[in-house]
């Protein structure tokens, strides 16, 4: 990561832990309050209008929480569903076979 990317990313985590906007002028006051005089601009416009609409709190919250697994049946499952489960994992193998094949492509890997 580059300096002007540190700066901005910086000054974005200011800018949300004050529950402020973040725009692009916003940034770059910190920025120049903080003596860094190589960052482009483009870069606060840039980090501006992707965190436009997002709580950066959250995000930061929920960086390692994502869906979960799906749950494993249990032993009292009736026999029925028990018996189509087994015919779609079937269906399933068979689809991602036929999606890992690059020979319909018409080229490989070291072509």
């Amino acid at each position: 990561m580059s300096i002007s990317e540190l700066a901005v990313s910086y000054a974005a985590l200011i800018l949300a832990d004050d529950d402020s906007e973040i725009t692009p002028d916003k940034l770059q006051t910190i920025i120049k309050t903080a003596k860094l005089d190589e960052v482009e601009s483009i870069w606060t416009i840039l980090f501006a209008k992707a965190l436009e609409g997002k709580n950066v709190k959250d995000m930061l919250l929920n960086v390692g929480s994502g869906g979960g697994a799906a749950a494993a049946p249990t032993s009292g499952a009736t026999g029925g569903a028990a018996a189509d489960a087994p015919a779609e994992e079937a269906k399933e193998e068979k689809e991602e076979e036929k999606e890992e094949s690059d020979e319909d492509m018409g080229f490989g890997l070291f072509d």
